[in-house]
């Protein structure tokens, strides 16, 4: 019986060991923030980064029959450049997993999906634009394998007609893909998880009155 009781033990011991033995850091030379232009700036863009900005502006464009190119040369840009910012910010390491180990156990601030797609959000996803629409968006609410990313669309368009901008997946390296087509997730709209902290420091989460799924007819 005592093999029973140490297994997950043993397991979680064995994981963290992969992890560890396997995790090296991230951190990325000559790129900086400049906050009065609020504008990601590297010595020289890379020429990997510069195919993928171009193919980002490219499926941006394609969203709608209005859509600024400027304005989607900008998203796709910072998109790209920006997460290299947070990587360093964020102390990262290799693989996205043990980051997120690091930070659920204090050693790092930040490095968690939703952590990302709260700064790309408030870097990115804030800006005023005419031609699109920038939304967060959420996969598995609430459960374990919850995940969390920014979105861009036409104006006026949902997360539905929208392409995610996902830094985490690939440890800084910007993962992004129609909503549709991703083969690992299914997406909505997010909504922010409403609670009532109890006098224990238990949370009880309610329905959010803003999130469709919350609404009943009558």
């Amino acid at each position: 019986m005592k093999q029973f009781f140490f297994a997950p033990f043993i397991l979680f011991t064995l994981t963290f060991s992969t992890l560890f033995l396997s995790a090296c850091s991230v951190h990325y030379d000559n790129i900086s923030f400049d906050k009065e232009k609020k504008i990601t700036t590297v010595s020289a863009i890379e020429g990997g980064d510069q195919v993928k900005i171009k193919d980002l502006t490219s499926a941006i464009i394609k969203l709608g029959p209005n859509i600024d190119p400027n304005e989607a040369a900008w998203v796709a840009r910072e998109a790209v450049l920006y997460p290299k910012y947070l990587a360093n910010q964020y102390r990262l390491m290799w693989p996205p997993n043990y980051q997120n180990v690091l930070v659920n156990t204090g050693q790092r601030e930040k490095g968690l999906c939703y952590q990302w797609a709260r700064d790309m959000t408030a870097h990115i996803g804030k800006r005023k634009y005419k031609t699109l629409t920038m939304q967060r968006a959420v996969a598995n609410q609430g459960e374990n394998f919850e995940h969390n990313v920014l979105t861009v669309a036409a104006l006026g368009k949902g997360v539905e007609d929208a392409i995610i901008l996902d830094p985490w997946r690939h440890n800084s390296i910007l993962y992004w893909v129609k909503t549709k087509d991703d083969p690992n997730y299914q997406w909505t709209k997010y909504y922010p998880r409403l609670f009532i902290l109890n006098a224990d420091g238990s949370k009880t989460y309610i329905p959010n009155p803003d999130n469709p799924a919350n609404q009943t007819k009558h």
